[in-house]
């Protein structure tokens, strides 16, 4: 159970990674953008540290506080439930 968790928050956070790394090219190139909504969304089904590690990687989404308080405290959290369940 602990292993299918941990793949699963690995799995969403690569993917949460994977659009932040997507909407920056593609706001570089004035292209059609991936929702802001639809970023929140992917972090907050356990993609939270993908989409942190996205943001300082990619400096996206750096000037939006919603996104640098709002990602964070979501990883924190997520963190924190995936080490008190792995105890």
């Amino acid at each position: 159970m602990n292993e299918i968790l941990v793949g699963y928050v690995f799995i969403a956070s690569a993917v949460c990674f994977a659009l932040m790394g997507i909407d920056k090219s593609r706001a570089k190139k004035k292209k059609w953008r991936i929702s802001e909504k639809t970023l929140f969304t992917f972090a907050i089904i356990g993609g939270a540290c993908g989409g942190v590690v996205a943001m300082i990687l990619f400096r996206h989404k750096t000037r939006h506080a919603p996104f640098i308080f709002g990602f964070p405290m979501l990883a924190m959290i997520q963190i924190f439930f995936l080490i008190y369940l792995n105890r």
